[in-house]
């Protein structure tokens, strides 16, 4: 099994990319926030998950082993395939999609393209008590800033789940930052 690749980006592609190794193109599948770090000629590694359906062999890649482990995580729930797995790793981050898991917010989860009440509640009750303890520590302390951030940048039409995740990445990095600096900050990662 292929679990880890390390090459140079040959084209990004809608949904994926081009990966050379050694000579070899590997065309992985990714999460959206990958994808949008990725530019053509850069060197990347990727943690990779290779999976056997009927119309081939598909390669998902992702930036950490965190992200990779969710993703099987995710797709251990009946109804929950490649493609759902993926939005949800495009519209959170591994933390905050991990504490969704853990805590079952389904607010979160149905933030995500593709997943409604149901499939969120079934995700929840599948996976609850199955999210390894060390993709929840460090959880972050949500702020009366993030939240201010939050509410104008859905207001502004980016998905909820998407401006949570990002602002709670940012105030991890700088916990004193006010709404208008995570809102800057923000709008410069979600363009």
């Amino acid at each position: 099994m292929i679990r880890y690749l390390k090459g140079t980006v040959l084209k990004r592609e809608e949904g994926g990319f081009l990966l050379l190794v050694n000579g070899v193109g590997f065309l992985v599948q990714a999460p959206q926030t990958l994808l949008q770090s990725l530019k053509e000629g850069q060197e990347v590694a990727v943690h990779t998950h290779l999976q056997l359906r009927e119309e081939g062999l598909f390669l998902y890649g992702f930036p950490d082993e965190e992200s990779l482990l969710l993703f099987e995580l995710l797709l251990s729930v009946s109804g929950v395939g490649p493609k759902v797995a993926l939005s949800l790793l495009s519209a959170l981050t591994p933390r905050l999609l991990a504490q969704a898991l853990a805590q079952g917010d389904l607010r979160l989860l149905t933030a995500a393209s593709g997943v409604g009440k149901r499939l969120a509640e079934r995700i929840a009750l599948e996976l609850k008590g199955k999210v390894p303890p060390s993709l929840l520590t460090g959880q972050k302390v949500e702020s009366q800033a993030a939240e201010e951030a939050i509410l104008a940048l859905t207001a502004l039409g980016f998905k909820e789940g998407q401006a949570r995740g990002v602002v709670l990445d940012l105030l991890a990095k700088r916990p004193s930052a006010n709404a208008q600096e995570l809102i800057k900050e923000a709008l410069k990662r979600l363009r």
